[in-house]
């Protein structure tokens, strides 16, 4: 199988194995809420009247009804959770009935309490101002059924609950309401307070534990200072203080993580809101949306918004009981990530750049230390730093050597070829070897295609397709004295030509992905440096093949034939000099440039 089919081969397999659904609330799949009703978005629900409500289309039924229900609203809505229950036990999280939908776009069915099709959510957070579906009487339908609705104006604001209207059966006695005598579990809450002023560096490794970025930045004085501490409180370390600082473009968050992939970590996050910001736990499953937002187990919480910088503080037992998911405790190791991104309403987006992760794992109460960290994990760094080194050194020497040097070892073979030909294929053989290694890792990282990485990609598709071309085309060339040589000699040109070129710009490009970010606009800068120097040494090997093409023409002219092949000599020496002099140039300097970026790769 060929390089590209056993990579194709993997891609499938990873992705299908490994492939995870997006689990923000956004697409409606909220089972997991399906008792409360209530979004965990980490802020309370609107206790205002709400400007939905619940309509039926008759106020009685028979078992096996099919009755219509609609949810309208004086403003748009983003999201909904809607159930039939049993009016007269009120305490009860069970549902009543199945739903038939009337819009499969806008709606879906979810199963409830094992209940197939017993409640339906939006499919989308496409906003809407009405929905309507049917609601199916069972045959064991209770005498009196109340329809209620979870609504989501956006993000942060939402109405838990909303209880609709109630419909009797026909021919069954109506008992009082039996409310619920157990209330349900208040989660302990905080008042947050507004911070003095900014937090410092001052004391990290000796009385608290930090991790920065960039490192030695102090956030009091740098805006664009992300900023982790840790404090371990009293004596007996019962708790931990957590100090948290960034730009304030929307969040900055942290969590707690057994690895460096993202999943199953304890995070914490300080959303801007507004003019305020909003401090919570959470927990990721997988690379999802953050779920059950609350401020359990959160005391002392303070924040700042101020200066172009988010900064909030608080602090956590080292251990928290009867919380689900369950946190983790903080006398353990964890690798720690520092994420940040935009958030609008209070609702987060992806993080805009790769997470500073720390290189190794922290005991949270353990003694205070300055952590380091990267942003660039070592699979993609590897795969920046193959693509380099195929493209910037070992496939442009490959390239000039077939352009410019075929005619300087006319009778020197090596292994029984022209030792011009085993060099250039030596290198553009390992310059595709690198190519698909290089490519396959993204996929092997992400568990699939990157839908963030623009056309850098589709570039890299089009490189590895081409240069898996151009081997196939060589072992197939007519001989050398075939009328159809010409034919491959232009293809295997232009195909050359048009894979640098695509090389080149997939480099630009992959310089700016989030998850390489080398230094800006230095990196470009250099890149830019090799094509310049490229494109002279070309200019210069042109320029001398045509000098010696020149100086070839005026020696054939001479009557001189002695003083002709004396000089030829001469300069043919001469000229096979400077264009190894030309080749080595080229050579140390590509790799000065390709060291210069595999320095910043390996500092990320």
């Amino acid at each position: 199988m060929s390089p590209v089919g056993l990579c194709g081969l993997l891609f499938i397999s990873v992705s299908v194995c490994y492939w995870v659904p997006a689990g923000c609330y956004a697409n409606g799949k909220v089972t997991k809420v399906c008792g409360s009703m209530e979004p965990h978005h980490g802020v309370p629900g609107q206790t205002s009247p709400s400007p939905y409500r619940l309509e039926t289309n008759t106020t009685t039924f028979s078992p096996r009804d099919r009755i219509k229900v609609i949810l309208n609203g004086a403003s748009y809505f983003q999201g909904f959770l809607l159930q039939a229950r049993d009016a007269a036990n009120q305490g009860s999280v069970y549902t009543v009935g199945t739903f038939t939908l009337t819009n499969q776009n806008t709606t879906q069915l979810l199963t409830c309490n094992k209940h197939q099709g017993s409640a339906v959510s939006h499919t989308s957070d496409v906003k809407q101002t009405e929905v309507s579906v049917i609601w199916n009487a069972p045959a064991d339908a209770p005498g009196q059924v109340q329809f209620f609705v979870s609504v989501l104006a956006h993000y942060n604001v939402f109405w838990v609950k909303l209880p609709g209207p109630v419909i009797y059966q026909h021919g069954v006695t109506v008992h009082p309401p039996q409310s619920d005598t157990t209330p349900p579990p208040v989660e302990p809450t905080t008042t947050p307070t507004i911070l003095p002023g900014p937090f410092t560096s001052e004391g990290c490794g000796q009385s608290k534990s930090c991790l920065l970025d960039p490192p030695g930045c102090d956030p009091k004085e740098d805006p664009h200072c992300f900023f982790l501490s840790m404090t371990t409180e009293g004596p007996d370390k019962t708790s931990v203080i957590f100090e948290l600082s960034g730009p304030a473009e929307g969040y900055i968050a942290f969590a707690l993580s057994w690895d460096k992939w993202m999943g199953n970590d304890d995070v914490y996050m300080c959303v801007k809101d507004g003019d305020r910001v909003s401090v919570s736990a959470a927990f990721v499953s997988g690379r999802t949306h953050p779920e059950d937002q609350s401020q359990f187990g959160l005391s002392s919480v303070s924040w700042r918004l101020a200066d172009g910088v988010i900064q909030c503080s608080f602090s956590r037992p080292v251990k928290l009981v009867n919380q689900e998911p369950a946190r983790y405790d903080l006398d353990h190791d964890y690798f720690l990530f520092l994420a940040n991104g935009h958030a609008q309403y209070g609702e987060v987006w992806k993080h805009s750049h790769q997470p500073l992760i720390s290189s190794h794992r922290k005991h949270i109460t353990g003694p205070p230390e300055v952590l380091r960290g990267s942003r660039g994990p070592i699979i993609l760094k590897l795969h920046g730093a193959l693509m380099l080194l195929a493209w910037m050194l070992t496939g442009s020497v490959g390239t000039f050597i077939a352009s410019f040097y075929k005619p300087d070892w006319p009778n020197q073979t090596l292994l029984g070829q022209k030792v011009w030909f085993q060099v250039h294929r030596g290198l553009m053989m390992l310059t595709v070897t690198l190519t698909t290694v290089a490519f396959c890792l993204p996929f092997f990282y992400r568990n699939g295609w990157s839908k963030h990485a623009g056309v850098h990609p589709y570039l890299g598709c089009c490189v590895l397709t081409l240069s898996l071309i151009q081997p196939i085309m060589a072992a197939i060339r007519p001989s050398a004295d075939s009328h159809r040589r010409y034919i491959f000699n232009w293809g295997h040109w232009g195909i050359g030509s048009v894979t640098e070129i695509l090389a080149v710009a997939a480099m630009f490009l992959g310089m700016r992905q989030s998850s390489l970010p080398l230094p800006q606009p230095w990196a470009t800068n250099v890149l830019i440096g090799y094509v310049t120097w490229l494109a002279l040494f070309r200019f210069l090997l042109l320029m001398h093949k045509h000098q010696t093409n020149l100086y070839t023409k005026r020696s054939s002219g001479s009557d001189d034939r002695t003083a002709i092949l004396s000089d030829q000599s001469e300069h043919v020496h001469l000229g096979l000099l400077i264009k190894a002099l030309i080749l080595a140039a080229l050579a140390l300097g590509s790799s000065g440039l390709l060291m210069a970026l595999l320095s910043a790769i390996a500092d990320i």
